[in-house]
């Protein structure tokens, strides 16, 4: 066994050694289906950017992805077509110009749109599209602009957003009130798609909860006073808060939807098509594309500093030293992507420096937690070695430990951006996008990151706080949930961040989730895990075995056992056997938006299963 293992990691190695970059970064795809291009050839046709050999790749790679019945998915198991990723790739070929209505694959797509509700059931994001493109009417939205000019001192205010709620909501409420709608000659005619039923972006049926909520952001709205025009204040305040987050690629914040969005409010705000702002944008975004298997893809954001990170601390925890040329390579490329600049997040923490690390190559202003524990792990011994590293390590050490939230836990990306009462907002995906409370991943690879790398442990107060946070929310089977995987991912991170800060294994809530993991492993020695769990708020096996799923709860079993049991050697098997079905290798493992948008992080195929294996070795070893 141990043979086999061994080779699989010097397999990975190899692997790593030729995919790096030459400015030391890992540049793997980051995968999330066909809405980004759908969505790029909207844009381009909307700007009557002529790009045509761009738009034809993009048009490959959507038409490639049909399923037989006409219709487009999410993810392999999803049991019929997606409705809002169908209509979107209907809306994008028929405006790409290189399909029509009259193609046998247009006619069979049409046919599942209305025989599944029609263009009115679609996910909000794509709704906003069709509004601004001028494919139905907007929606009543009964917030208005003036909410950018409620302060800070209302208890509710624009800083209680997520920075990603943020991000999209802005340019959204530009939009939302001014009406913005942009037709080109080249439009298709989308109005049989809606069988005469009005777009709405809420149910009618609000909780009082929620109206209550909106009347109250109405009322303070209200009792604003100004000597100056109070709709254009708002309006100009919008635009501004865009334009100061712009990175160096010209993107908004780095993510393809907020551009987007910005894009077509800077036109609602009279910005022409050729505009300099809007030029740079466009290509940004453009810069963000990948290829995957030959085919174009619009990345929605670039995950090289996240690779990056995660490869170059499991080559050193497979025993490669800090000083090998890759690994040297790898952490010039991090230690220049720190953050040096403020951001949003110190609207939360003013005494807070800067010191975090963002998720994308050119995101320089929204650091996040996750990102910055692994660029920590992975710059510790050049921390130790090299005095001149060592402010760098310092810097992110503090804005770790001071973005920790009140109740013990840590957030994506701010601290205490947890108001529950914003949920109750009918706004769709608003649980995933409004606020950014303390999540069990984030809260265990934290834990983790400071008892195997700081030598904190369960008597440091900030570390009991943590600790009595997971604990508390651990479900009653024994898994825990992830923000950005699901069942499995949240298990891991919980109990792997528990046992490095030295809760014992045999503490009842961790053997509970031994037991757990132990319950669901398939008979192939792996595990697999459903994008259905988002979906159904419960966990849903898939019906094969993945690597990366696998890897997290072969890593789980380990960090919590004194020996090689049954269970970790035929997990362990399964890693370097090569079994796997070839579609579970692309298939989405992490999570994004419950139901809309899934993750596929192309290097977590290598990482994950190279780490898992690096740790078998060391406890079949006995170290």
């Amino acid at each position: 066994m141990m043979d086999r293992v061994n080779a699989e990691i010097n397999r990975i190695t190899d692997q790593f050694i030729k995919d790096q970059s030459d400015d030391g970064s890992w540049q793997y795809p980051f995968e999330t289906g066909i809405a980004t291009d759908c969505s790029m050839i909207i844009l381009l046709r909307t700007l009557e950017i002529n790009d045509e050999e761009f738009i034809k790749d993009l048009v490959k790679r959507i038409a490639g992805k049909q399923q037989e019945d006409g219709s487009w998915k999410l993810f392999h198991d999803e049991e019929k077509g997606n409705l809002t990723a169908t209509v979107e790739a209907y809306y994008a070929l028929l405006y790409s110009g290189y399909r029509d209505r009259k193609d046998q694959e247009i006619q069979a797509a049409r046919r599942f749109i209305m025989a599944n509700g029609g263009a009115t059931e679609v996910h909000m994001f794509l709704k906003i599209m069709l509004a601004i493109t001028g494919q139905c009417e907007w929606p009543h939205f009964p917030i208005n602009i003036e909410v950018m000019l409620l302060p800070d001192s209302f208890p509710i205010n624009l800083f209680d957003l997520s920075v990603y709620g943020r991000a999209n909501i802005i340019p959204f409420l530009i939009l939302a009130n001014t009406n913005f709608r942009r037709r080109t000659p080249r439009s298709p005619n989308l109005s049989d798609l809606f069988q005469n039923k009005a777009v709405r972006f809420f149910t009618e049926d609000q909780a009082e909860e929620a109206r209550s909520v909106i009347k109250w952001i109405k009322q303070g709205i209200k009792g604003l006073k100004s000597h100056v025009n109070l709709r254009e204040l708002s309006l100009y305040r919008a635009e501004k808060y865009m334009l100061d987050r712009i990175e160096p690629d010209g993107t908004y914040l780095n993510y393809s939807s907020s551009t987007l969005l910005m894009i077509f409010a800077l036109l609602a705000r009279g910005y022409s098509n050729t505009h300099p702002v809007i030029t740079r944008a466009v290509q940004g975004l453009k810069a963000m594309t990948c290829r995957i298997d030959g085919e174009l893809h619009c990345q929605y954001t670039t995950a090289t500093v996240w690779n990056t990170t995660l490869i170059s601390y499991a080559l050193q925890e497979s025993g490669v030293p800090y000083s090998a040329d890759t690994v040297q390579k790898a952490n010039q490329y991090i230690l220049s992507r720190q953050h040096i600049k403020y951001g949003d997040w110190v609207i939360h923490d003013p005494n807070l420096l800067p010191g975090g690390w963002g998720f994308a190559d050119m995101n320089t202003i929204h650091p996040d937690i996750d990102d910055t524990t692994a660029a920590l792990r992975a710059i510790r011994t050049l921390a130790i070695e090299q005095v001149d590293c060592r402010q760098a390590w310092d810097r992110g050490i503090n804005w770790l430990i001071s973005i920790q939230n009140n109740d013990g836990g840590w957030a994506a990306f701010e601290k205490n951006v947890n108001k529950k009462i914003l949920n109750l907002l009918p706004i769709e995906g608003g649980k995933d996008l409004l606020i950014d409370p303390s999540t069990v991943d984030l809260t265990g690879r934290t834990l983790e990151f400071f008892g195997n790398y700081t030598h904190l442990d369960f008597h440091h107060p900030m570390v009991k706080r943590g600790i009595r946070w997971l604990l508390k929310n651990q479900n009653s089977d024994g898994s825990w949930v992830g923000r950005w995987g699901v069942y499995i991912y949240g298990t891991w991170a919980a109990v792997t961040g528990l046992v490095a800060v030295g809760v014992s294994p045999n503490h009842p809530s961790i053997q509970k989730a031994v037991n757990w993991l132990k319950a669901i492993q398939n008979q192939d020695g792996g595990w697999g895990e459903s994008c259905k769990s988002d979906i159904d708020n419960c966990y849903v096996p898939l019906c094969e075995s993945t690597r990366t799923h696998t890897a997290w709860a072969l890593d789980t079993l380990i960090s919590a056992a004194t020996d090689v049991t049954p269970e970790i050697e035929h997990g362990a098997a399964f890693l370097v056997d090569g079994k796997e079905k070839d579609w579970t290798k692309t298939y989405p493992k992490g999570r994004g938006m419950a139901g809309s948008f899934y993750l596929n992080y192309h290097c977590y195929e290598y990482v994950f299963p190279f780490l898992a294996l690096a740790h078998y070795k060391n406890l079949a070893e006995g170290s």
